[in-house]
């Protein structure tokens, strides 16, 4: 799956091509352990909302961060590469204008570096997309339920956090990692059941796409991968990816 073609389905989640946000399409959605579950629709128009993507200065959160500019929402750039950060702030501000678009410095978890950013502490913040690892997804979630929730004077609004295949189709090559991202779906299944949504008014979904086209799937033999499993990894990634 190429970088665009998750930002397709991230529209979904992150910046709806028609200016609305969709849980989902269906009144019923069959759980990967068996279970149906109603889902109901739920939507959000982006139009004029501040959003705050973590993980932003490439990959996937880069192509959310355009995607919801594209929406009309107005964009804090979070990441702790400050030089990538800075450059691709500076060139969506130069196409979208300088007041929707700023760049944030931030390693995202340490949490009290992470709250003591101004974007996370905004009550105009509505939507928190994470591109981030584990303990990063845990603190945002944790800080958006904090500032975002009706119950604590914020506004409600969405999280949405960027999982992996992987968490439901664990792959015998990545053990690890196929964990880490089981503990993101299901602590994000946790804070979106209907108690924590009519608590705080914060809807929290996961978006789980396939192998992806970034930096993470070129550097996956130097940060994932052991060598005795790199064979193990191409069937897992070969049968994941639909073939013609």
């Amino acid at each position: 799956m190429c970088v665009h073609e998750c930002v397709v389905a991230a529209a979904a989640a992150a910046a709806h091509v028609k200016v609305t946000w969709q849980a989902t399409a269906a009144n019923q959605y069959r759980g990967s352990v068996g279970r149906t579950i109603d889902k109901g629709l739920w939507k959000m128009d982006v139009k004029g909302r501040v959003a705050l993507v973590t993980g932003a200065a490439s990959g996937i959160g880069k192509s959310c961060a355009v995607e919801l500019l594209n929406e009309g929402a107005m964009v804090s750039i979070c990441d702790i590469n400050t030089v990538e950060g800075e450059k691709l702030a500076e060139t969506l501000s130069t196409e979208y204008g300088k007041d929707r678009v700023i760049f944030c410095q931030c390693d995202v978890t340490d949490y009290s570096q992470f709250e003591g950013k101004d974007s996370c502490k905004s009550t105009k913040t509505t939507i928190l997309n994470q591109n981030s690892k584990t303990n990063g997804v845990i603190r945002g979630t944790l800080l958006a339920q904090r500032y975002m929730g009706t119950d604590r004077g914020g506004q409600g609004g969405i999280v949405v956090n960027i999982g992996s295949n992987v968490s439901i189709n664990p792959y015998a090559s990545v053990p690890i990692y196929s964990a880490t991202k089981a503990a993101i779906v299901n602590f994000t299944r946790a804070f979106g059941h209907q108690y924590h949504v009519d608590l705080t008014g914060v809807k929290v979904m996961a978006l789980c796409p396939s192998a992806t086209d970034s930096k993470l799937l070129e550097d996956v033999g130097k940060q994932l991968l052991w060598p005795r499993y790199v064979d193990a990894w191409l069937r897992d990634v070969a049968s994941s990816v639909p073939q013609r």
